[in-house]
């Protein structure tokens, strides 16, 4: 039971680093100056293009500790 549920705890974190991607750095992909910088007016945010792998990194690293750990913990019939 408690391998199921590092498991989902895993992948939740993944599905929220990649949310957290999607909104830092994809939305605003087209944007980026020469410079790396994106301003968005209406909120007054500057996105930077390096955000990218981070976020791309954090959401990678939880995502493959939950597959390996599944793998790692699943019994065999």
């Amino acid at each position: 039971m408690i391998r199921h549920l590092i498991s989902l705890l895993l992948l939740g974190l993944s599905v929220l680093f990649g949310y957290l991607y999607y909104v830092q750095y994809y939305k605003w992909r087209n944007c980026f100056d020469e410079t790396g910088r994106c301003f968005d007016p209406q909120a007054g945010v500057t996105y930077l293009e390096q955000s990218g792998l981070g976020w791309i990194i954090l959401t990678g690293l939880p995502l493959a500790a939950a597959i390996f750990w599944m793998r790692a913990t699943r019994t065999q019939k």
